[in-house]
């Protein structure tokens, strides 16, 4: 029987992500490191590039019902290697969700502003989000303590 490829963890909070990342002496990634991984140099639309998301590059649209293996979709890969950077599940960063420089409120201000400083940032997309949406610079934000979204994280270095 053959073994089933490694699945990422989903349903995490913020606080069960930054727990795990403090045990393993690892931590979040700020939401400006988690988009220059994205992004690249020069700037990028998407991690893998301009082309629009495609299933050979992340798992977005609901198309595979869940999550993948952690080692599908290299097409998908950033310029710095990271892989599934768009889709799969968000990614919380270690960030409140504020306005940053240059911030524009959206016109539907309820969306954005009443929310900042008590939510963190995730971001890239889940399964189940519409590729027609995302891009490097998408924020989605929850309560640090909400583990019913298809959220789950990856882990930095610690700084010297």
């Amino acid at each position: 029987m053959p073994l089933e490829p490694h699945r990422p963890v989903i349903h995490v909070n913020w606080y069960e992500a930054d727990a795990y990342c403090r045990w393993a002496g690892r931590r979040l990634p700020s939401e400006a490191e988690w988009e220059a991984a994205a992004a690249g140099e020069p700037k990028r639309r998407f991690a893998w590039g301009d082309d629009e998301p495609t299933p050979q590059r992340a798992n977005l649209d609901g198309a595979a019902l869940g999550c993948v293996g952690v080692s599908a979709r290299a097409a998908g890969d950033s310029a710095c290697g990271c892989r599934q950077l768009i889709g799969n599940v968000w990614e919380w960063t270690a960030d409140d969700f504020l306005p940053y420089p240059g911030f524009v409120v959206d016109p539907y201000k309820e969306y954005s502003a009443p929310w900042f400083g008590d939510h963190k940032v995730l971001r890239g997309g889940c399964w189940a989000t519409r590729g027609r949406l995302l891009r490097n610079t998408w924020r989605n934000f929850y309560k640090p303590d909400r583990r019913d979204v298809f959220a789950g994280f990856r882990t930095c270095a610690v700084q010297a």
